[in-house]
């Protein structure tokens, strides 16, 4: 019998054990693992010494690229807390907790990160200093530190008190009890037991990504007046369910309230594309409400970020250790709303109230209103509060140094039990979430009771109702066509010098909704009509092309290929339900013809398709951002043998030919057609000394700075990429 066990868990992620070693090794933890190892069956309920506890890991090995095909690779949050708790190694009195710890495996470099991550999570801003920093008065930040204090036990804790950090290099190190790893190459390791050994690989292939663990139904949102979509009720243990979180939809617009792990899933199987995202509300920096955040910086515009300034700076503080996201650059990819404490801040219409609520790291709940007849339609979104019963516990004197005062408990109670139409409440129980009983006497119109992965109670079925995933609250019915205007505003951004009754003749064709899975046009077939997408997600399809591409709102589809009687040279299929805008050819020729604008079109055309062909501007990015850079990129060409060094305003994309990639840390990259480089000043720096070497002669495109440097998608691409020729793994 074999004395290594492994397992494929999903992709990218699998599981070694050696059972007489006691050694459990978690490779790849990337966002909503956990979920992954229960449906597998690797972490299973059990019980020690008449203690229910949880079976898992004891050891988590870490990728050594931060980034891979646009993911995090590492979210160790999750899977260390199942650790410390739900197994019980640092539950007090515990017949697990014998002292040994979880344990981080991998680079140096890696293995830091996350024990800054988890720091992060467990505490948020960590003193009195930061949180002033982040604007808060003395005595704001001593009231915050004290709560802190408190939720932690009286005091903070530095990861090393809860995790033990293994770094591998290059030498074999022993993990424990005789099992050692050795690192073979980036992200292939070598794991040994006596005369055994196997290999791990954490490296995605191209096009590949982290799977979701659960299945989601397909919807088409009816997209009224004032809206709330519920995305989940569930928290971060249900393998079934996503976490909790909201879409407010207003007047057309579409915002988040908090972004958990595998976000795109959810937006996709709700019919709704990256680029038709304008906001998020966010409430605090614990994972299951943050990982999202960078599924929202794959479009070509800048999303709305609201938060009150102590969450986005905790926010920053935890990406930063991770991926080493500045705030600079986070403002580059977001678009970032400071929002003002316990005053209701108006959003276009849509007014917003954040409120503290005592917890471990900032957060604050939120309350949402619109003015129509009557007075106030209202939504109140309750994620991650403490119970009463908890913080009556935690009340302290103002002179001691961890507690919660008096008075902060009446105002939060008072705080928490505000009527709402609609009010979502965290009722996940323990030390750092609430319960349903607390809201009993609750006046709101409709309790929805989320946060948790157990059924509800008779007592909590009768207080409140579940959400799920989907579900909708309409507030304020819509009576305006809104497709129809974001139609007409594409149309207008599209085509900005056609007069407006020739974009209103366009306007006259009707909106078709697609089925999910339905294809739009075939590779090779055809192409008569032209669509506008409007909602959802297409994705596109090359053959013998690894990996796919995926088109959102403001993508036109099938248009050179039409004007040109050429077969399609993509397949389009609708990965969710497709509302989109058909234009007849003959009509849509009509249209191009007497605008003046079919030479600009087919000429622009190869530049075009040749660009959507690339990596870096494949995904996210329009068909109108897309026609923007092809009207300001100049062709360039270096002879065989020319070298050259990267530039600072340019980005330069390899249009034929193949260069070799020069870095003074000795990296080399094979350029070919579709690779790129240059762009220094959005690296830090980190492109001086580097040399570009035409190994035959090379023709290029050459993309000024100003028309990358606001596109999220391009920059988070362009991210990955510097991060693997510039840092040492």
């Amino acid at each position: 019998m074999s004395k290594i066990r492994k397992i494929p868990v999903s992709t990218g992620i699998a599981w070694v054990e050696v059972r007489q070693a006691d050694v459990r090794v978690l490779c790849g933890c990337p966002e909503d693992v956990v979920k992954h190892l229960l449906r597998a069956g690797l972490i299973v309920p059990m019980e020690i010494g008449g203690v229910a506890c949880e079976t898992g890991p004891n050891a988590i090995l870490l990728s050594d690229l931060p980034i891979q095909n646009g993911q995090v690779c590492s979210r160790s949050e999750f899977p260390v807390l199942q650790m410390l708790y739900n197994q019980g190694m640092i539950v007090p009195g515990h017949p697990r907790n014998t002292g040994l710890r979880p344990m981080l495996i991998g680079t140096r470099r890696q293995v830091e990160a996350q024990m800054a991550y988890i720091f992060r999570g467990n505490y948020g801003l960590a003193s009195q200093e930061e949180l002033t920093a982040a604007g808060l008065t003395e005595e704001q930040a001593h009231e915050m530190m004290r709560m802190k204090r408190a939720f932690a036990f009286g005091r903070i804790r530095p990861s090393e008190e809860l995790v033990t950090p293994v770094c591998v290099e290059r030498d074999p190190l022993e993990i424990r009890n005789g099992v050692h790893i050795r690192r073979l190459r980036t992200n292939v390791y070598e794991i040994s037991y006596e005369d055994e050994s196997v290999e791990v690989d954490l490296n995605l292939a191209v096009g590949e990504t982290y799977e979701c663990p659960y299945v989601l139904g397909y919807h088409l949102l009816q997209r009224d007046y004032f809206t709330v979509v519920h995305t989940g009720d569930g928290d971060g243990w249900d393998r079934n369910r996503p976490a909790m979180g909201s879409i407010v939809l207003y007047q057309g617009r579409v915002y988040l309230v908090d972004a958990g792990p595998n976000i795109d899933h959810a937006l996709t199987a709700l019919g709704i594309g990256i680029n038709e995202i304008d906001g998020i509300f966010h409430t605090h920096c614990h994972d299951d409400h943050l990982v999202g955040l960078t599924s929202l910086i794959r479009g070509d515009r800048r999303i709305a970020y609201y938060a009150v300034p102590m969450v986005r700076a905790s926010v920053i503080k935890k990406l930063e250790s991770v991926m080493q996201l500045s705030e600079a650059e986070f403002a580059a990819l977001f678009e970032v709303h400071d929002l003002h404490l316990d005053t209701w801040n108006d959003i276009e219409g849509l007014e917003v109230k954040p409120i503290l609520s005592p917890h471990p790291v900032e957060t604050t709940v939120f309350y949402f209103r619109v003015m129509w007849e009557g007075g106030y339609r209202s939504y109140a979104h309750l994620g991650d509060i403490a119970s009463v019963e908890v913080m009556r516990k935690l009340v302290a004197p103002a002179d001691a140094e961890a507690g919660i005062s008096q008075q902060r408990l009446d105002r939060t109670v008072r705080d928490y039990t505000q009527r709402a139409d609609v009010k979502k409440i965290d009722i996940g129980g323990g030390l750092i979430h609430g319960a349903a009983a607390d809201f009993k006497g609750d006046p709101s119109g409709k309790l929805i009771l989320a946060h948790t992965s157990r059924r509800l109670t008779e007592d909590e079925r009768a207080i409140g109702s579940g959400a799920p995933f989907g579900t909708v609250d309409v507030l304020i019915e819509g009576v305006s066509d809104e497709l129809r205007r974001r139609a007409f505003g594409y149309l207008r951004d599209y085509f900005p010098e056609v007069p407006l009754h020739r974009i209103r003749h366009l306007m006259n064709n009707r909106i078709l909704v697609l089925n999910p899975e339905v294809i739009l046009m075939r590779e090779g077939q055809p192409v008569s009509d032209i669509y506008l997408i409007l909602s959802g997600t297409v994705e596109m399809v090359r053959s013998g092309v690894p990996g796919s591409h995926r088109l959102s709102a403001g993508s036109i589809v099938g248009e050179t290929s039409s004007l040109l009687g050429m077969a399609a040279t993509e397949t389009y299929r609708a990965l969710s339900f497709v509302q989109t805008m058909r234009l007849p050819q003959d009509l849509y020729l009509d249209f191009v013809t007497r605008s003046a604008l079919y030479r600009d079109i087919v000429e622009s055309r190869e530049e075009l398709e040749f660009l959507r062909s690339t990596w870096l501007f494949a995904d996210g990015v329009s068909c109108m951002t897309l026609n923007r850079l092809v009207r300001e990129t100049n062709p360039g060409e270096l002879a065989q043998g020319q070298v050259l060094a990267p530039p600072e305003r340019e980005l330069f994309v390899l249009r034929s030919g193949e260069a070799l990639l020069h870095t003074p840390s000795r990296y080399e990259e094979a350029l070919r057609v579709g690779s790129y480089f240059g762009a220094g000043a959005l690296a830090d720096g980190a492109q001086r000394g580097t040399e570009v070497r035409a190994l035959e002669p090379v023709q290029m495109y050459r993309v000024p700075l100003h028309c990358i440097e606001n596109l999220p998608v391009v920059r988070w691409k362009m991210l990955e990429t510097h991060r693997r020729r510039y840092t040492d793994y």
